[in-house]
């Protein structure tokens, strides 16, 4: 399945360097070649992007990866959503470093507590 997340990459890392290898794509974003393929047709197949040959190359299996305006549209949209969902963990993750800190200053508040009144 593809997700927002692996859409958003894929789409923001091929317009950054159109010519990149799946291989090197797949490196970059720590998933398989496999999945890299499926996602590239996936995206192919909606009309996010476009593959061509590189014209004059010598390696015939090396492509361009364009966004096409349906692309760079897309791209807009999720990178939009993605911002949206990483704010609210943002938000989650700050409201929970919060609660653990107030956990830690009352456990800290009643262990000197009761050093302060334990018997010698």
């Amino acid at each position: 399945m593809l997700t927002d997340e692996y859409r958003y990459k894929i789409l923001k890392i091929l317009e950054a360097n159109p010519e990149i290898s799946q291989r090197d794509l797949a490196r970059e974003l720590a998933i398989s070649l496999g999945r890299v393929n499926f996602c590239i047709k996936a995206l192919i197949e909606k009309g996010l992007l476009k593959a061509t040959n590189f014209h004059n190359n010598q390696n015939k299996l090396a492509y361009m990866y364009l966004l096409t305006p349906k692309g760079l549209e897309e791209k807009s949209v999720i990178t939009a959503r993605f911002l949206k969902l990483k704010m609210q963990e943002h938000a989650n993750l700050q409201a929970e470093i919060e609660e653990l800190r107030k956990d830690t200053n009352q456990t800290l508040s009643i262990k000197f507590h009761q050093m302060e009144i334990s018997p010698l």
